[in-house]
């Protein structure tokens, strides 16, 4: 493997300094990959319009074809990160226009290619932003595979597509879990509560790796659910996190929202250490875990 700067003269990314993630990365072969740092790129899914595609100018690597707004990651950025900025540079995603659902990554080993896909959550029109596009449009996901693809993406595009018809759901049994820590929680009921569903918000935001989940892919951003009943109901809650106040027993809250979510087709995990509940959640065709499998991935190192 060699890094290799770009010639003299390529119209890449013509204006303003160049980071050091910007080369190309050449493998034995001869086979030449754009990105000393490894490359991003998102896949912005709009519910009525399709998802975002790029038609690459002829200069590019595979230029002519159509593929996704992404580039080299710079040194140091995470790939999400990564992704989202090139998406920006691109084809003008505004911040916030788009919230990840999940991401795949393609490991050659010398070189890595994450796809962050994202559900559009503020409508947008794309901005060619930059001289990589000849064009940009919303693509029905049904008609993908009648434009020339980038063979990258089109390997990866009928995993993409299956993927994108999941919906993963967690639903947490927060008085379980709490009650799984010994920290004192018997004392103050709503602090307690109020510390996890933070926890929960940062879940929220750092994603679920794919194989606990049993989904294909690398890494998830489920929708997440926290159902507090009794004192706990008292507990701040944090904004971006769906929380349910059960009005009586929290496990019937629990099998009835667990049931909303499996008749809309979500792919449903309740998180409680309770055997009787598992059971009547399991009945229902959700997936079901102890209170350490959320323990063990929670931030800032709960359950360690």
């Amino acid at each position: 493997m060699t890094i290799e700067p770009p010639a003299p003269g390529e119209p890449r990314r013509p204006s303003g300094p160049r980071d050091p993630g910007d080369a190309w990365v050449v493998a034995e072969s001869g086979e030449r990959y754009w990105g000393r740092f490894g490359a991003a790129g998102l896949l912005a899914v709009d519910p009525k319009r399709g998802v975002l595609l790029q038609h690459r100018v002829g200069w590019s690597h595979f230029g002519g074809t159509w593929g996704l707004p992404g580039g080299a990651r710079h040194q140091g950025e995470g790939a999400t990160d990564a992704a989202l900025r090139e998406a920006r540079e691109e084809a003008g995603v505004p911040a916030g226009a788009v919230r990840p659902r999940f991401v795949s990554v393609l490991d050659v080993e010398i070189w890595t290619y994450t796809t962050v896909v994202a559900e559009v959550v503020v409508p947008f029109e794309p901005v060619i932003a930059d001289p990589e596009s000849l064009e940009l449009g919303w693509v029905g996901v049904d008609e993908v595979e009648d434009y020339p693809l980038h063979p990258g993406f089109g390997a990866a595009w009928p995993s993409l597509r299956e993927s994108l018809r999941i919906h993963p759901t967690v639903i947490v049994d927060v008085a379980n879990v709490v009650g799984a820590l010994a920290d004192g929680w018997w004392r103050d009921r709503a602090g307690a509560a109020d510390r996890m569903l933070r926890r929960l918000r940062d879940l929220a935001d750092t994603g679920v790796d794919a194989q606990a989940l049993g989904l294909r892919g690398d890494l998830w951003f489920p929708r997440i659910v926290g159902v507090v009943e009794g004192e706990a109901r008292r507990a701040e809650v944090p904004e971006g996190l769906e929380v349910v106040l059960a009005p009586a027993v929290g496990d019937d809250e629990i099998v009835t929202t667990a049931a909303t979510a499996v008749a809309r087709g979500e792919a449903v995990t309740v998180i409680t250490s309770d055997r009787q509940l598992a059971a009547r959640v399991g009945a229902l065709g959700a997936t079901t875990h102890g209170a350490r499998w959320l323990l063990d991935r929670l931030p800032d190192g709960v359950g360690a």
